[in-house]
């Protein structure tokens, strides 16, 4: 039986630009949080780097508003946390299908992208004012070959994976559960349980990836995550850090 995080509000608009953009409104404006904020439809919604993110309707559109006590640097490993809480959604969705995770936040279902994660926030130097976790995910639909970028992990739902239809209400009140659990241990205990959690659920690790920077496309043996987040990478040249990259598996 899913339970309804304690102190956490919860929102829902049948329309809006993004959730993420209505997270940074309301916070702007005083809300403390946390508080979820989901939407039936958004009609700007946005995905990393500024991409369009398709939402189909029945999918899940929702944005975590919190005020962690967290450096802007160390809340950039919430995403490691959000991603952990949408693979336990997916896992209990859908039980018999196989769910990885994929360097930094992209949740793998059956080797096809369920879900999208974004973080945006406000601050100043090191004091972190609020962060928004937006995270949509395919529950019953997934974008179809013509918004692939070249490249790109294709889309997948839960639904074609097996899982029964849920209602968008539903999957966020696991989300929520989930997030909170995972959040919670991070506050606590910081960033090694998450790591350590993240780590078991890796796809490619131990294999060999390609990782596109902006001036140069590396491949190597995939070799863990580091304590900042970085990605690992054993290349013909030696082991490099890589802070931000697109990642590619061999065809």
């Amino acid at each position: 039986m899913t339970v309804w995080p304690a102190g956490t509000g919860r929102l829902v608009l049948a329309t809006v630009d993004s959730t993420n953009a209505e997270a940074a409104r309301r916070a702007e404006a005083g809300e403390a949080g946390p508080l979820w904020i989901m939407a039936v439809e958004q009609t700007a919604a946005r995905g990393r780097r500024g991409r369009r993110w398709s939402g189909e309707p029945g999918n899940l559109f929702a944005t975590l508003l919190v005020r962690p006590n967290l450096s802007p640097r160390d809340a950039a490993l919430v995403s490691f946390v959000a991603a952990l809480a949408v693979a336990d959604v997916a896992e209990a969705a859908a039980p018999e299908a196989e769910i990885r995770l994929k360097w930094p936040n992209d949740v793998l279902v059956n080797g096809g992208k369920v879900a999208g994660i974004l973080l945006e926030s406000a601050g100043i130097a090191e004091q972190l004012h609020w962060l928004a976790v937006g995270i949509g995910v395919n529950l019953v639909g997934a974008p179809g070959d013509a918004e692939i970028r070249p490249g790109g992990t294709p889309p997948i739902s839960l639904t074609a994976a097996g899982a029964a239809p849920m209602r968008p209400e539903t999957a966020l009140s696991h989300l929520a559960e989930a997030m909170a659990r995972w959040l919670a241990r991070f506050e606590s205990h910081g960033f090694e349980p998450i790591r350590s959690a993240w780590l078991a659920r890796a796809a490619h690790l131990g294999q060999r990836i390609g990782a596109g920077l902006p001036t140069e496309q590396l491949w190597g043996t995939f070799e863990a995550v580091d304590d900042r987040g970085n990605l690992v990478l054993n290349t013909a040249s030696g082991r490099r850090l890589i802070a931000a990259a697109e990642i590619h598996f061999p065809e």
